[in-house]
C-alpha cells in the first residue's frame, strides 16, 4: 500500500469513528464521546467483530437497492447495498434516516473528529474498562443482563463480556 493509499486509509478510517461518535453520542459531555469511541475501538481490537473501524460500523444485514435489482446485467461492483433497517450494531447507521451532519452541528463534529484521530492513535486511556457494548439508559436489552457492567457515563451504560 502507498503511503498516500494508507493515508486516505486512516482518513476514511477517523471519519467512519467521527461519525459514529456524532451519531451516537453527540448529546453527551467529552467523555461520553469517548467512551463510545472507545467502545468502537475494543471491538476492533477484538475477534468478534471485524478489524477496522469502518467495518465495525457498518456491520449488519445488507439489502440490495430495487434499482439495481432491476437489472440483472450490472456487474457486482455497480450494485447498490443499504443496511437492512433496524438490523445494525449502531442503530445510526441503519435507522433510514439521512447521515448528513446538519449545519448548526458542525462544530460538534468536530469536536467527534478530534476526539476520533486520539482514538486511532491511542492518545487515550479506555474510560469504559474495556466495554463492547452500550446502551442508553432508558432502554434495557435482554444481553445486559449477561455482561458486565463496567462504568456510567452521561445516559449510557457500558459493559464487557463476562
Amino acid at each position: 500500500m502507498s503511503q498516500t493509499s494508507y493515508a486516505q486509509s486512516v482518513q476514511q478510517e477517523i471519519t467512519c469513528l467521527a461519525d459514529n461518535i456524532y451519531w451516537e453520542a453527540r448529546n453527551q459531555e467529552v467523555r461520553g464521546m469517548m467512551a463510545v469511541a472507545h467502545v468502537t475501538r475494543n471491538r476492533v481490537k477484538s475477534p468478534h467483530w471485524p478489524s477496522t473501524y469502518c467495518e465495525v460500523i457498518e456491520e449488519g444485514p445488507m439489502r440490495e437497492s430495487w434499482t439495481t435489482r432491476k437489472n440483472p446485467l450490472l456487474p457486482d461492483d455497480q450494485r447498490v447495498y443499504f443496511p437492512k433497517r433496524d438490523r445494525c450494531q449502531f442503530s445510526w447507521f441503519c435507522d433510514g434516516k439521512s447521515d448528513k451532519i446538519p449545519t448548526q452541528d458542525k462544530d460538534i463534529y468536530e469536536v467527534a473528529r478530534m476526539i476520533a484521530f486520539k482514538i486511532v492513535y491511542n492518545w487515550f486511556e479506555d474510560n469504559t474498562y474495556g466495554a463492547t457494548h452500550y446502551h442508553a439508559d432508558y432502554v434495557s436489552p435482554k444481553w445486559a443482563s449477561e455482561m458486565t457492567h463496567t462504568v456510567t457515563i452521561g445516559t449510557h451504560i457500558f459493559y464487557k463480556f463476562r
